[in-house]
């Protein structure tokens, strides 16, 4: 049986790689100008940093229950978030277009 500790630290995985889930999305959106440039990079470089953050918090830390099988743990603590944060990202925050950004090309110490 799973105790209260071991859920918390399941929601705790979760929560932190929907975060860098949505963050990385941000950040890809807006830094790239290809149409599927940023589309390519969620895909394949988002999942291998919340691998990374699912060894560290569940193997340093001791955080999350045994899933039983590897296929639980990939659903549970990358696909999920990475589908939390890349639907936050594309629902809840504004398009990059919609933004007004101060213009990058003029260094102050150009003026």
């Amino acid at each position: 049986m799973v105790s209260v500790v071991d859920a918390v630290g399941l929601l705790a995985i979760v929560f932190v790689n929907a975060a860098v889930a949505a963050l990385m999305t941000r950040f890809f959106r807006v830094q790239l100008v290809t149409r599927w440039g940023s589309a390519v990079f969620v895909l394949f470089l988002v999942p291998l940093v919340q691998l990374v953050v699912v060894f560290v918090l569940s193997g340093l830390f001791a955080l999350g229950p045994d899933l039983g099988s590897g296929g639980a743990v990939v659903g549970a603590t990358i696909l999920l978030p990475l589908t939390l944060g890349v639907a936050f990202d594309f629902f809840w925050m504004p398009a990059p277009e919609e933004l007004d950004l101060p213009d990058r090309g003029r260094d102050r110490r150009s003026l």
